[in-house]
């Protein structure tokens, strides 16, 4: 028997999906099969033909990705009595929170989302929480301050009966949160909870509803004079554990970097690294945990989770990050809009666990602070962390306080936060929050999170694998963080929009996986299995392409797809991957009409919003044009959600340009459908356009079937006539595009 000493602290097991893998090998030997026709059957060569081949032979290409992906899925097993006996003090982690906008992101939920992380099952002494808010708003300062001292009775009631669920909207929403078994006292206190919750809520909503929201003077006189785009950097220390008890409240600092209109700001990467400075420079705990602001805790062990992994003596120093993977609470049944992701989690992700680790998603992560700073893992076996003052100035800039820090943190040995009174750094906190602070140095660049695209977490996790670092999932149960999805079908379109434009910045930028894998550490399998994410965009040009020649064959009587015996090539393609994926589907636990969702907003977001995405990271690369970070708006929390309410699975438009692409589309596809109806009566051609070309054209049609249904519908749920218009502008250039090419 192993010596308890030696066992892991954490263990990494293969799952075996032999089905699956068949499957998916079977899949790609008929897009093999598909492709290789088109190669034997160049006698029939048309350019329609010619650019089918192309883009089939990009899905070829993506399946192969995504095959790779899959095939060796993981998942992490954790012993936290392991961690607790072996480890004689626990190290301490910054936990760091970032809100951007006090109307998308209500200032109740960031509350939630703190009081959640304060209650955490860890030494108080050993944690401290940094909000960052880059709306530099009153609301939100305020609100933070009166949760500080709602703290000071929650935290203690959740630790006294190990509640779970430590945010307080979702333990009070859980109706069996108490129930006849518990205890007399218990009760009274959970009323007790209750009742200064409620108090809570109605303060902070009756202070949002007004434009000033109270006198700004005292702690509040330095929002006096401020706009959200041009204010100086604020950071006050709302909490202090001045004792280091471990059973206190940890730290609880407020972070508003500087904003000058002259000056770029770099998004939600440029608030990260004010945040690492600023926490180096206060706490300087060697482990950081970064979380959106509507991301609360469900397991209040996950730090020491985390921890097993990132202090395992044999594997766990070749770790930079922990991922866990994002969940949602009260997500509506069967996920209509297509944005939560279980099942990408369950076979995309895993299978990335089971390489070189799952790719940083920009939320719910541990990251060791060294490699953050742009350290080796084989430079901290062989200690050389170590720099001149010089260098450091160089490259982290002129404040000596945080060269200080940052030397401990490369050696691998940061101060105790017993011996740190974080409001003696205010002064030279608020030095590195200024906007020219950065300047001439390697923030952004080599360290840290990096910039030059809005999708910064993606990049900064290649960074470090191509470094050799490697990274974990982690998936305890209950599962570590619970988030709000986007509520509504414009928020999903806007946030894959925004992921399609950032991804495909980085597939096409320095920090590409392709740089990674021929330059740098990343394992090729590794480096892959990144493609499945960096071309989203990729995938929407390629498919909206392929959609083009789908209506220009019924259009102009031509074909793309053989007839005869070779037509069941491209057929049982499409039934055997529709029938794989609904069988992936049932065996995690989900629904056909969930499968179905997925489905169609998979080929509805493709086809729209990464494609959208796609030309705007191409303007963007092309110097003609910047992209915009868009906020994707946040849901404040209600106790009376119903994730079974029909209205909330109905599709809603406005007059957002995202809508315009898809109903192009839905015009395009049945102005094709009607010609053809048109051409039946007409004596057909052996080469003219076939069965093929009208299943998939009837295949596209049911998937834009919510549109469809917007054209006829009324209010929200109809799509809105300027809308209408510019997309049959659109279609009827197309249509003539394709007339004209046939006339010619």
């Amino acid at each position: 028997m192993a010596n308890e000493g030696d066992l892991p602290l954490y263990e990494k097991i293969w799952l075996k999906r032999r089905f699956q893998r068949v499957m998916d090998t079977f899949i790609l030997l008929l897009l093999l099969f598909l492709l290789g026709y088109r190669v034997f059957s160049i006698n029939t060569f048309t350019l329609p033909w010619f650019l089918a081949f192309l883009c089939e032979s990009w899905f070829t290409f993506t399946w192969i990705v995504i095959l790779n992906a899959k095939w060796s899925p993981a998942i992490t097993v954790t012993h936290i009595d392991r961690l607790l006996k072996r480890v004689p003090e626990l190290p301490p982690v910054d936990l760091l929170v970032t809100t951007a906008d006090p109307v998308l992101e209500p200032p109740i939920i960031t509350l939630n989302t703190v009081l959640s992380l304060l209650a955490l099952d860890y030494p108080a002494n050993k944690l401290a929480c940094y909000v960052s808010d880059d709306g530099c708003s009153p609301f939100t300062f305020y609100a933070l301050v009166e949760a500080s001292k709602f703290a000071k009775h929650w935290v203690p009631f959740c630790k006294k009966y190990s509640i779970q669920v430590r945010a307080p909207f979702r333990y009070f929403s859980d109706v069996a949160s108490i129930e006849s078994e518990y205890s007399l006292e218990f009760k009274q206190e959970w009323l007790q909870m209750k009742d200064m919750y409620d108090n809570l809520c109605q303060k902070i909503e009756e202070v949002t509803r007004k434009s000033i929201p109270f006198q700004l003077d005292g702690e509040f006189a330095v929002f006096a004079n401020t706009e959200q785009r041009n204010h100086p950097c604020i950071v006050k220390v709302i909490l202090e554990n001045r004792d280091g008890l471990s059973n206190g409240l940890p730290h609880l600092i407020y972070v508003s970097r500087e904003k000058r209109p002259e000056y770029t700001h770099n998004y939600k990467a440029g608030a990260m690294n004010v945040l690492t400075r600023v926490s180096g420079l206060m706490t300087n705990a060697p482990f950081m945990l970064n979380v959106d602001c509507d991301m609360v805790v469900n397991n209040p062990k996950i730090v020491l989770h985390a921890m097993c992994i990132l202090m395992d003596s044999k594997r766990g120093k070749e770790v930079a990050f922990v991922q866990c993977f994002q969940q949602f609470y009260d997500g509506i049944k069967d996920d209509p809009f297509g944005n939560q992701w279980v099942a990408s989690f369950e076979y995309i992700i895993r299978g990335m666990a089971g390489l070189q680790g799952p790719f940083y998603g920009g939320t719910n992560t541990f990251h060791r602070r060294n490699a953050i700073y742009g350290l080796y893992p084989d430079e901290i076996e062989s200690g050389r962390g170590k720099a001149a003052d010089k260098i450091l100035v160089q490259q982290f800039g002129s404040s000596k306080e945080l060269v200080k820090s940052v030397a401990h943190a490369l050696e691998g040995s940061t101060y105790s936060l017993n011996d740190i009174s974080p409001s003696s750094f205010i002064e030279a906190a608020t030095q590195v929050g200024n906007c020219g602070y950065e300047y001439g140095t390697c923030w952004g660049k080599q360290m840290g999170w990096l910039y030059g695209s809005i999708s910064e977490d993606v990049p900064t996790g290649l960074n470090m694998q191509r470094k050799g670092w490697r990274s974990e999932g982690c998936t305890p149960d209950p599962v570590a963080f619970t988030g709000c999805a986007p509520g509504g079908l414009l928020s999903t379109m806007i946030q894959q929009k925004r992921w399609g434009s950032g991804l495909t910045v980085v597939f096409f930028g320095k920090h590409s996986p392709i740089m990674g894998i021929l330059f740098g550490k990343i394992q090729f399998r590794a480096g892959l299995s990144y493609f499945w994410l960096t071309n989203w965009g990729l995938r929407g040009f390629f498919l909206v392409c392929y959609v083009a020649l789908l209506a220009y064959c019924m259009i102009t009587n031509t074909n793309i797809f053989p007839k005869g015996p070779g037509l069941w090539v491209p057929i049982a393609l499409l039934v055997v991957y529709n029938v794989h994926t609904l069988l992936e589907y049932l065996t995690i636990g989900l629904s056909v009409r969930h499968w179905w969702n997925n489905q169609r907003m998979n080929i509805m977001r493709t086809t729209t919003v990464w494609f959208i995405g796609f030309l705007s990271a191409m303007l963007k690369l092309s110097g003609i044009l910047d992209t915009v970070f868009e906020i994707t708006e946040k849901e404040p929390p209600s106790s009376d959600a119903d994730g079974d309410n029909a209205d909330a699975r109905r599709f809603t438009f406005d007059k957002s340009p995202v809508f315009v692409a898809g109903t192009t589309i839905l015009f395009v596809l049945l102005t094709a459908l009607f010609i053809w109806f048109l051409r039946l009566q007409e004596a057909q051609s052996g080469n003219g356009c076939g069965p093929g070309e009208l299943i998939c054209i009837a295949y596209l049609l049911v998937c834009y079937w919510p549109y469809l249904k917007g054209l006829f519908a009324r209010g929200k749920y109809g799509i809105p006539f300027s809308t209408i218009c510019k997309s049959a502008v659109f279609a009827f250039v197309f249509v003539h595009f394709c007339t004209s090419i046939a006339i010619g």
